[in-house]
């Protein structure tokens, strides 16, 4: 191989790289807003729970309360 075809190589090598880094990074920051959507919503669901259980009575709100394995 001559230099100029070992540059180009090198060359083609880092493109592919920096590509790949930056559809990385595009995914992990989609991923990212994704979480913090789900956990809006749990958050208000859980909420939700809390107040129904708390209008119901329940001494205990249910997010409050530790799993029966525990």
């Amino acid at each position: 191989m001559t230099m100029d075809t070992e540059l180009t190589a090198l060359e083609e090598r880092i493109a592919r790289l920096i590509a790949e880094a930056e559809d990385l990074s595009d995914e992990v920051a989609r991923q990212g807003r994704e979480i913090a959507v789900l956990r809006r919503q749990v958050d208000m669901l859980l909420g939700r729970e809390a107040q129904r259980e708390y209008e119901d009575g329940g001494s205990v709100p249910l997010a409050d309360q530790k799993p029966p394995h525990w």
